[in-house]
């Protein structure tokens, strides 16, 4: 999982609780903490696939496009860090035969642990975040 995971999750939180007005990039990345361009990264993202719209000039922002259900973690998951479980191994030596396989066999190994993630992530939606964050205040 990467950043971009938890911030996608965060903006699309924080217009789910104004889902009546316009929310700018600079208003999403304060409440993130994080550089006003890596949230518009995120929302460029999620703008091209649907979850967002968007509007350039005064009263501009972006707002949510989408009814909260229909957005589950795993949705985001995918189009922010699909195959980032997937292992970083190092050149190995090809003639040995725990070098030649390593990289299969925890190619495989970590599909199956994403494949799961998927599951468990699918369970939650947008509106879940939501719910939970109305009951912590």
């Amino acid at each position: 999982m990467n950043s971009d995971f938890t911030l996608a999750i965060h903006s699309l939180t924080y217009l789910a609780l104004q889902p009546d007005r316009m929310s700018t990039s600079d208003a999403i990345s304060g409440s993130a903490c994080v550089h006003p361009v890596r949230i518009r990264k995120v929302l460029s993202l999620l703008r091209k696939h649907g979850f967002i719209k968007s509007k350039e000039g005064t009263g501009g922002g972006f707002i949510f496009a989408i009814d909260l259900n229909e957005v589950n973690l795993w949705d985001i998951y995918m189009i922010t860090s699909e195959g980032a479980l997937q292992p970083k191994c190092p050149e190995s030596n090809e003639k040995c035969v725990v070098g030649a396989n390593m990289q299969n066999v925890l190619f495989n190994i970590f599909l199956g642990a994403e494949k799961h993630l998927g599951g468990y992530l699918k369970q939650y939606t947008i509106k879940d975040i939501v719910d939970h964050i109305k009951c912590e205040k």
